[in-house]
C-alpha cells in the first residue's frame, strides 16, 4: 500500500511537456519562426551545479512539435546576464535533449549541440549511473546566435530510433550548460547525490509516430590499407566490406558485418602491469560497441571501482589479436535485438577465420572459431530487471568455452543492489561463480559493498574477462555524505572501512585491511581525494603487511581540464616475483590553446623497487595530442605516445623503450557517413635505436544508403 501512495504522489508531481502535431513542418535552421508558436513549451530550469536546487543564471525555453515522421525541439536560451560562449573546439555553451521512449525508466537516448553546432549522441544506461557515447544516429540541428540569445532546432527522424508504442508517453528531459559561470541546469531537478536518474524524467504526452513500413541501413565500405612490418615488403591492399541495420519494428532491429577491417586506426595505450591480472581493454570497434550495454551484466558505471562484475562476455576475445598485434580475421557476425512489452533480448553471433602465426620460431594455428551471445532481461519494479546472459565459443567437439549467467538489479533513487551468479563450462571443467555489490546513500551516509566468490575451476578466458578465478572477496565502506548549497565547499565524503580478500591457491589464511578515504568537491570546479588502506596480506606464499596510499587531484575551467594523482603500494610484483614497493603516479590535462585547437596530454609514471628497498627501475610515458576542430563535422588528431625506461635512478641511462605515432582525419559528411584517413606507426628499441615493428594507414570511406 505504501508503494502504491509513494507511486501516485510521484506521478502527480511528475513535470510533464505535450507534443502537438504540425501540417508545416519547421525548417532547420537556427531560427525559431511561427510554426513553433502553436507548440507547448518547457520552462522552469533549475540549476543542478555549481549551486543545487537554486535558480539559473538565465532564461530557457524548449518548444516540441511533431509531424508523421519526426519529432522537432528547439531551444531558446537567453544571455541576457552572461557572454555567449561560442568557440569552435573549446568549452562552450551546449543543450542537451534525453528522451526515453520505451517509458522504460532506466535508458534513454541523449542528443547534445554546442554553441558553434558541434553535436554528439549516445545513451543514458543503469538509470543514469552510466553513459554509451557509441549509438550514432541519424538526426539533423542548427545553431544561430543573436545579441541576447542563442537558438537550437532539432529534428529527429522517427525512423532513426527505437521507440515502444501504447505507452503512456515518453520520459524527457533537458540540460543546457552555461560555460562562462559553469554551470549546469536541468528541466526536471536533480540532487547532486542522485545524478541524472532517468526514473525522474518528465512525461513526452501526446506523441505518435506514424512511420510504417521496414528502415534499412546499408553501410558499404571501401578500404585501401597500407602494411608495413619489420624485414618485409610494403603492401598496399584495397578491400571492402558490407554493414546492414534493419529496423525490422520499432522495437525490432537486426545489424550485421561481413568482412570487416578495423585497420587498427585506435590504438591501445600502453600500460606497465605489475599485478597477477591481464589488463582489461576497452573496445574500439565499431560492430561490438553499438548495442554493447545489452550484452552484459550489470555494473554501476563510473562509481563501480568497487565492483566486479562477472564479464562473461568480453567482445575483445573476437578476433583478438595474437603475436605482433596480428588480429584473428572476422569472416562476419550478426546481432538482433529488440523489446516485447516487458522483456529486453539481444543475440550476437561471429564468425572468425582460422590464422597462421609464429611464436618462439614455432609455427601455431588459430583455429576458426564461432561465438555465440544471448541476453534477456525482465522489467521489475518499475526500474529494475531480472536477466540472463549466455556466452559460448566452440573450435570443434572437444575445444570450447561457454558461460550462462543469471543478474538482478534493484533500484531505488540513488541506491542500486546488483547481485549476479554464473557457471562455466571449459572443455569439460565446471565451475561456478557468484558477485553482489551495493552502492548507494542510506540516512546521509554513503556506502558501498561488494562480496564475490570465484571457484577456483572458473574459467571463461576464451569468451569472458574474470581473470581472478579461485578469489574470495568481501568489503564495506561507508561514511557521512555532506551537501553544501552556499560557501566554496560543494560536498565532503569521508568514511572507513574494510577489505577481506583470499586469493587463489590459499584456503585458509584471509587478507585484512583497513581502509579509509576522505574526498571533497569545491565549488570552482576542482577537488581532492585521498585513500589509505592497512593490513596484514597473504599472497604467493608471503605473510607481510600490506601498506597503500593514493591522492588525486583535479581542476576544471573553461579552457583548463587537470588532472593529477599517484598511489604508493607495498605488495608483490608479479612481473619481477618478489615483495616491494611500487609507485604509480599519472598526469594529465586538456587546454584549449585557441578556438578550434587544444593540447592533450596523458602521462604516467612507474618506479619500482626491490627486497632492499632500491629503485630497481623508472618508467616514465606519455601522449601529447593535438586536436584540430576544422568545422563542426571535420576534425584532425596527431598524436605521440613514448615509453621510457631508466635502470635504478641512474636517468642518464634513460633510453626509449616504445614509440607509436599516428595521426587521424574524419570527416562527417553526411549522417552517419565518414571519411576516415589514419596512420599508425609503432617502433620499439633495438640496439640502442628505435626499429620498426609495423606501420598501418588506411583511407576508409563509410556511406550512408537508408530508405
Amino acid at each position: 500500500m505504501s508503494f502504491l501512495i509513494l507511486l501516485i504522489f510521484w506521478n502527480i508531481n511528475q513535470k510533464y511537456i505535450s507534443v502537438r502535431f504540425t501540417d508545416t513542418s519547421p525548417v532547420i535552421d537556427g531560427y525559431i519562426e511561427k510554426t513553433w508558436q502553436k507548440a507547448d513549451s518547457a520552462y522552469g530550469f533549475v540549476q543542478y551545479m555549481p549551486y543545487e536546487g537554486t535558480d539559473p543564471g538565465d532564461e530557457t525555453k524548449v518548444y516540441l512539435l511533431q509531424d508523421r515522421d519526426n519529432l522537432y525541439v528547439a531551444f531558446r536560451c537567453w544571455t541576457k546576464n552572461y557572454r555567449l560562449t561560442r568557440e569552435l573546439g573549446c568549452h562552450e555553451d551546449q543543450v542537451m535533449l534525453f528522451l526515453d521512449p520505451f517509458y522504460s525508466r532506466t535508458t534513454a537516448y541523449y542528443f547534445g549541440v554546442s554553441a558553434s553546432g558541434c553535436y554528439w549522441d549516445g545513451l543514458v544506461l543503469d538509470d543514469g549511473r552510466s553513459v554509451d557515447d557509441s549509438w550514432d544516429g541519424v538526426w539533423y540541428c542548427a545553431v544561430k546566435a543573436y545579441d541576447d540569445r542563442y537558438e537550437v532546432e532539432i529534428k529527429i527522424p522517427f525512423c532513426s530510433i527505437r521507440y515502444k508504442e501504447n505507452v503512456p508517453g515518453w520520459g524527457i528531459n533537458f540540460q543546457r550548460y552555461i560555460a562562462a559561470r559553469q554551470e549546469w541546469n536541468y528541466w526536471v531537478e536533480f540532487s547532486q547525490a542522485e545524478g541524472n536518474l532517468v526514473s525522474k524524467y518528465g512525461l513526452l504526452k501526446g506523441i505518435l509516430p506514424q512511420v510504417k513500413g521496414y528502415y534499412f541501413e546499408l553501410f558499404p565500405e571501401g578500404f585501401v590499407r597500407y602494411d608495413k612490418k619489420s624485414g618485409e615488403a610494403s603492401e598496399f591492399t584495397p578491400r571492402a566490406s558490407l554493414n546492414l541495420k534493419w529496423d525490422i519494428t520499432p522495437q525490432t532491429t537486426l545489424t550485421s558485418t561481413l568482412y570487416p577491417d578495423f585497420a587498427q586506426i585506435e590504438s591501445d595505450p600502453f600500460t606497465l602491469n605489475l599485478s597477477r591480472y591481464e589488463t582489461y581493454l576497452s573496445e574500439r570497434r565499431p560492430f561490438f560497441i553499438e548495442g554493447k550495454e545489452i550484452f552484459r551484466l550489470s555494473d554501476f558505471g563510473k562509481n563501480g571501482q568497487f565492483y566486479s562484475p562477472l564479464n562473461i562476455f568480453y567482445s575483445r576475445r573476437i578476433g583478438k589479436s595474437l603475436a605482433d598485434d596480428q588480429p584473428v580475421p572476422i569472416i562476419g557476425g550478426l546481432k538482433l535485438t529488440g523489446r516485447i512489452k516487458k522483456f529486453n533480448y539481444g543475440l550476437l553471433c561471429a564468425y572468425t577465420d582460422s590464422l597462421h602465426y609464429i611464436v618462439n620460431d614455432n609455427p601455431v594455428v588459430e583455429p576458426k572459431r564461432f561465438f555465440g551471445v544471448t541476453r534477456i532481461m525482465m522489467k521489475v519494479l518499475d526500474n529494475s530487471h531480472l536477466g540472463m546472459l549466455f556466452s559460448g565459443v566452440r573450435a570443434d567437439f572437444q575445444n570450447y568455452n561457454y558461460a550462462l549467467g543469471l543478474d538482478g538489479v534493484y533500484r531505488v533513487g540513488a541506491n542500486q543492489l546488483i547481485m549476479q551468479g554464473a557457471v562455466s563450462d571449459q572443455s569439460g571443467k565446471m565451475g561456478w561463480a557468484t558477485s553482489t555489490g551495493f552502492r548507494g546513500v542510506v540516512r546521509g551516509f554513503r556506502t558501498m559493498a561488494s562480496c564475490e566468490v570465484v571457484q577456483d575451476s572458473f574459467d571463461v578466458q576464451d569468451i569472458g574477462y574474470v581473470p581472478w578465478a579461485g578469489r574470495k572477496k568481501l568489503q564495506l565502506f561507508t561514511g557521512p555524505l555532506k551537501l553544501y548549497k552556499e560557501g566554496a565547499l560543494r560536498s565532503l565524503w569521508y568514511g572507513a572501512g574494510f577489505i577481506l580478500n583470499q586469493e587463489a591457491g590459499d584456503a585458509e589464511n584471509w587478507s585484512k585491511l583497513a581502509l579509509f578515504t576522505i574526498t571533497s568537491s569545491f565549488r570552482q570546479n576542482w577537488g581532492i581525494s585521498s585513500e589509505i588502506k592497512l593490513g596484514p596480506y597473504y599472497e604467493e606464499g608471503f605473510n607481510y603487511v600490506k601498506r597503500a596510499a593514493s591522492l588525486s587531484f583535479w581542476r576544471s575551467t573553461l579552457r583548463l581540464h587537470l588532472w593529477l594523482g599517484g598511489n604508493l603500494e607495498y605488495a608483490y610484483n608479479y612481473k619481477n616475483n618478489f615483495l616491494g614497493y611500487q609507485v604509480l603516479s599519472w598526469c594529465g590535462f586538456v587546454y584549449q590553446i585557441i578556438p578550434r585547437v587544444s593540447l592533450e596530454v596523458n602521462s604516467n609514471f612507474w618506479v619500482e623497487w626491490d627486497t632492499t628497498n632500491t629503485i630497481i627501475a623508472v618508467w616514465p610515458m606519455a601522449t601529447p595530442m593535438i586536436d584540430l576542430t576544422i568545422t563542426p563535422r571535420m576534425s584532425f588528431g596527431i598524436f605521440n605516445e613514448f615509453v621510457l625506461t631508466t635502470p635504478g635512478t641512474d636517468f642518464g641511462k634513460t633510453e626509449f623503450l616504445t614509440n607509436r605515432f599516428g595521426f587521424l582525419f574524419t570527416y562527417n559528411f553526411k549522417p552517419k557517413s565518414w571519411l576516415y584517413i589514419a596512420l599508425n606507426d609503432y617502433r620499439t628499441a633495438q640496439n640502442g635505436s628505435l626499429r620498426l615493428q609495423n606501420q598501418v594507414g588506411a583511407v576508409k570511406v563509410k556511406y550512408l544508403v537508408y530508405f
